[in-house]
């Protein structure tokens, strides 16, 4: 079967290559993949920056945004053949840590976790792939080709669970979020922030395009420019750009008992000048808590599942702006500007998720 892979710190190494069928070891559930979703921590992956593959192996198959179906279940798995369903990105460790012997593998202690298509463990692009019944998840069959945005939103579902759990330390009544970065994640968070009945507002450099309609279709305020000429001091910000200056501004602008959730990575090598002391002082002073949020567990893809199945498929529509086969799969790589969420089509169904 055709799978992309790549060798893991070797840019440029990237190629369609025929690899066995997947290994019964990985488990009873047998998937046809119909799409894979393109992020930047695949980018990363393909310039040589990240990734390892499985020991004793060289090369690694990508993709951890994952939607196939069914095509193989044993009797008393949670779905069967010709159920939509999206596969578990991380892996808890063997040893296991506290947190992953306790199904929290998101909060592994040792490093010790495995995640498919990232860390040791072959990715979902390819033809076919298996896995076992706890890391399946089902996908409300309505949402069709959409479903592969239910890994990206298992991540902002986290976020929010965060966010909630770190504001009820108090009386915790939030009325406003702001969410810096209008990419995939920045408007998944919005559209889980709308869900919740919040004054939504979005900050991201485009002013006009699809990100800035994307933003008003919900409902919600969009800005692009800093974030002092707002006027406001939310009581939650998700930050999802990774970008210092951001970043830092967006701390300075918090309101008070607010919850700022960090989703983005920084690429680090910056030096930027700020007064520590101050953000120091009103940290303190206004009780304002940072929290870093990354990948999901299974509890977080559920209440994703959900958070879709309500969605509006028309706006979720809008978000995968561009499909790409997977014959001419460096195309998804491919940066442009009106870019929201590129997918590589594996399968083409007709009237089914295609």
């Amino acid at each position: 079967m055709k799978a992309l892979t790549v060798i893991p710190h070797q840019a440029g190494s990237a190629e369609l290559s025929d690899v066995p069928e997947p290994p019964d070891s990985d488990g009873p559930v047998l998937v046809q993949t119909l799409a894979v979703g393109i992020c930047g921590t695949d980018l990363e992956i393909l310039s040589g920056a990240y990734g390892w593959s499985a020991p004793g192996r060289e090369r690694l198959t990508l993709g951890h945004e994952s939607l196939g179906r069914v095509l193989d279940a044993p009797a008393d798995a949670p779905v069967s053949a010709g159920d939509l369903v999206v596969g578990i990105v991380r892996r808890p460790d063997p040893v296991p840590c506290a947190n992953c012997a306790v199904l929290e593998w998101d909060y592994c202690r040792n490093g010790q976790y495995t995640e498919r298509g990232i860390k040791e463990h072959d990715g979902y692009l390819s033809e076919r792939y298996r896995i076992t019944p706890d890391f399946v998840i089902k996908v409300d069959s309505t949402l069709g080709a959409l479903g592969v945005l239910l890994e990206p939103t298992s991540v902002v579902a986290k976020a929010w669970e965060d966010v909630d759990r770190i504001g009820g330390r108090a009386h915790w009544d939030p009325a406003t979020v702001l969410v810096t970065g209008a990419g995939p994640i920045g408007l998944l968070a919005a559209l889980l922030g709308a869900q919740r009945g919040l004054d939504v507002h979005v900050l991201d450099r485009m002013s006009d395009g699809v990100k800035p309609d994307l933003v008003r279709a919900l409902g919600a305020t969009y800005h692009s420019g800093p974030i002092g000429d707002i006027g406001l001091a939310p009581d939650v910000i998700i930050e999802c750009t990774g970008v210092s200056p951001v970043i830092l501004d967006a701390m300075s602008h918090i309101g008070i008992g607010g919850v700022m959730c960090l989703t983005g990575v920084s690429s680090g090598g910056h030096l930027i000048e700020f007064d520590e002391g101050a953000l120091n002082r009103n940290m303190v002073l206004e009780n304002v808590a940072v929290v870093g949020s990354v990948n999901a567990n299974r509890r977080h893809y559920e209440l994703a599942a959900k958070a879709l199945a309500e969605a509006d498929r028309g706006w979720l529509a809008g978000l995968v702006n561009r499909r790409v086969p997977l014959e001419r799969w460096s195309e998804a790589l491919e940066r442009r500007d009106d870019d929201v969420k590129v997918v590589i089509d594996v399968t083409t169904e007709r009237g089914g998720a295609s």
